[in-house]
């Protein structure tokens, strides 16, 4: 992680990617304590009766690990404002996801600097998800970001 203080919220700025192997374990325990619980992200059998390969992240742990990769480069003193993403191919046991992220626009506010970052994660089927985190950065981090 970069701490806050230190991180550059030019526009255009690209954030370091974040690659993260994709297991069965991870998604069920994903699914599983998101209150998830759908066979589709558990059971082998149901998943392939409904037309998938085998057992798929859900869309609320794709949610949070984006979080994680913006709020991991930004810092603690980052403040999630929104998180509006698009799901594209599945998330299969045994493949990686790769996360990338741009900074696409910097606001100043009363509280702070609003930062948009646009994401992507790319398996290798295609692209996972895809959409744009809004952080604010609080005022005691807008000269340093």
């Amino acid at each position: 992680m970069i701490a806050s203080s230190a991180i550059s919220a030019k526009v255009g700025t690209e954030l370091p990617p974040f690659e993260l192997p994709i297991t069965a374990s991870l998604i069920v325990s994903a699914a599983i304590a998101s209150r998830d619980f759908q066979p589709v992200h558990h059971d082998v059998d149901v998943a392939r009766t409904r037309g998938s390969q085998n057992i798929f992240m859900n869309i609320l742990t794709t949610q949070g690990l984006v979080s994680r990769f913006v709020t991991d480069w930004a810092g603690p003193s980052a403040q999630l404002r929104r998180n509006a993403i698009r799901l594209g191919v599945p998330n299969y046991p045994g493949d990686t996801m790769t996360l990338t992220g741009t900074v696409d626009a910097r606001r100043t506010c009363a509280n702070g600097d609003e930062i948009d970052v646009h994401i992507v994660g790319r398996n290798s089927l295609g692209e996972h998800v895809s959409g744009i985190v809004t952080l604010l950065m609080p005022l005691s981090d807008r000269d340093a970001a």
